[in-house]
């Protein structure tokens, strides 16, 4: 069984298990307006779904205690801070993308948060907002709004969109019906005119947070929040390669728990952890300690995998193979380049941010070649046996550059499989199959 113990959260947080904490959260979300009936029926639900995920594993890290513990109080320990953070004045933005520059964010006192939108169980409520045929993700996102059942979309002052893709666009009018909520401009290419657009962007943007905190984005200010990103990326990147070794230390799925709690838990702390994480993976790696030992070395590349969504990985790892990698925006997308450290003008900086998060290469863009050239690398870097192509169904810029994906990666002989699919398991059985029998294949 896993390594999760109560008693050693209890030494982390001060908390007691059980009724104390619900209590304590039961006040809390009263007091943001949530939808408590409702939401209860989803805190019933979360824990066998952990169980299942995560605490079924076989030696597991040490170090994931403290993710588990995030993760077990998902709606209340993160959310608590955040409550007193605004008790004291600050200001909370609600992000739904990569592209979303927390430097910006930081620098002017405030906290930029991950809003929640990886589970079926808000679905349901988006589908009153918008077609049945539009991709889940964007689905769950108004339906968790609207249903009133994340704290974390009661607790941002302002939602940050992004565009992305048509979906959210339209989604984000309606939101915005709601909550005050700026959209950022996405240019769609990549010319020297679009990096300087996306710095424009992010001038708008510092105008947006100056005004919502009331404090200044200076030079100084953000020069030491760009660092303090840059750490948080460094951190990752040093968890996605050791990864790479023949004894892998750690199990994708632990690993993409990670990437997501990475939207939303305090970056300097975020850091702090899973450096600690990965000095106990080093000694693993030394000591020959494997989680993988004749499994197969999956890269996944796709959509993203919001919290709670982890059905891709599960059935990958309780299927013979082990994922070693991921292309995503809960992945690679999120941490890869840091932004460059050198500019000492708010122009020059501002521009150096634009370049690096311009360097994402998300489906979005036209053409969109690198992001190929991107799992080609890193596959060959993690020495995946294959790749797995996964696209939230309605997902059109993913769905449509699956095929010339597939093409790249069948010139350079690395296997490939291509699936579709949504929150719900009614395709769990399915999936399992084709997986199983794709990962046979690799011999």
């Amino acid at each position: 069984m896993g390594r999760f113990s109560w008693s050693r959260l209890v030494d982390v947080t001060g908390f007691n298990k059980g009724d104390y904490i619900m209590a304590d959260n039961q006040q809390m979300w009263k007091d943001l307006g949530m939808n408590l009936e409702m939401h209860d029926m989803l805190c019933e639900v979360l824990p066998g779904a952990i169980g299942d995920v995560f605490m079924s594993q076989e030696n597991r890290p040490a170090a994931m205690d403290y993710f588990d513990m995030v993760l077990a109080d998902v709606h209340g320990l993160r959310p608590a801070e955040l409550v007193e953070f605004r008790k004291n004045g600050g200001k909370v933005f609600g992000t739904f993308c990569a592209y979303v520059p927390d430097e910006v964010i930081f620098a002017a006192g405030g906290i930029a948060t991950g809003l929640c939108a990886g589970s079926q169980f808000w679905v349901p409520g988006g589908e009153r907002y918008l077609p049945a045929n539009t991709c889940p993700l964007i689905k769950a996102m108004l339906g968790a709004r609207f249903d009133k059942t994340c704290p974390f979309y009661r607790l941002a002052d302002v939602y940050i969109g992004e565009t992305t893709c048509d979906g959210k666009k339209k989604a984000y009018e309606i939101l915005g019906t709601d909550v005050p909520l700026h959209v950022m401009d996405l240019p769609q290419m990549k010319r020297e005119k679009d990096y300087l657009k996306w710095a424009d962007e992010i001038k708008d943007l510092i105008a947006v947070v100056e005004k919502t905190t009331g404090n200044k984005v200076t030079e100084e200010n953000l020069a030491e929040n760009i660092k303090k990103i840059n750490v948080k990326r460094a951190a990752l990147e040093r968890l996605y390669k050791l990864r790479r070794n023949e004894c892998v230390p750690i199990s994708g799925t632990d690993t993409l728990l990670i990437s997501q709690i990475a939207y939303y838990d305090d970056p300097e702390r975020f850091a702090t952890m899973v450096n600690k994480l990965c000095d106990e993976l080093e000694q693993r790696v030394a000591d020959g300690v494997s989680i993988a030992e004749g499994k197969k070395r999956i890269l996944i590349t796709g959509t993203p995998m919001a919290i709670p969504n982890w059905k891709l990985h599960n059935l990958v790892e309780t299927s013979g193979g082990v994922v070693v990698c991921e292309e995503t925006c809960t992945g690679t997308r999120y941490f890869e380049n840091q932004v460059d450290e050198s500019g000492k003008t708010m122009d020059e900086m501002i521009q150096n941010i634009a370049n690096r998060y311009m360097g994402i290469n998300c489906a979005c863009f036209t053409p969109n070649t690198a992001r190929a050239d991107d799992v080609i690398r890193l596959a060959k870097d993690s020495k995946a046996d294959g790749v797995i192509d996964v696209n939230l169904m309605f997902c059109q810029t993913y769905d449509i550059e699956g095929r010339s994906l597939e093409e790249r990666l069948k010139a350079e002989g690395i296997p490939f499989l291509g699936l579709e699919t949504d929150y719900t398991d009614n395709d769990a059985q399915q999936l399992k199959t084709r997986i199983g029998a794709f990962i046979e294949m690799l011999g």
